[in-house]
């Protein structure tokens, strides 16, 4: 893993953790994690079953949510 990958990582985690704030750099930093997977993916089977956990996912999901009120 290069540093690039262990901040992205980091960055991910620690906004998980309620650490840091979920801001841009939160979402930037999971979709560049979530385009590497997606290689990894295409480069071997192995990596097919390969997910994020259900904490990410959601998370994810609040990229796309529009508050209402």
């Amino acid at each position: 893993m290069t540093v690039a990958d262990a901040n992205h990582c980091r960055i991910v985690s620690t906004a998980l953790a309620g650490e840091r704030g979920i801001d841009e750099q939160t979402f930037a930093s999971l979709a560049i994690l979530s385009e590497r997977l997606s290689r990894l993916r295409k480069l071997d089977r192995v990596f097919s079953r390969v997910e994020f956990s259900p904490d990410v996912k959601k998370l994810k999901g609040q990229r796309n949510a529009v508050p209402i009120g």
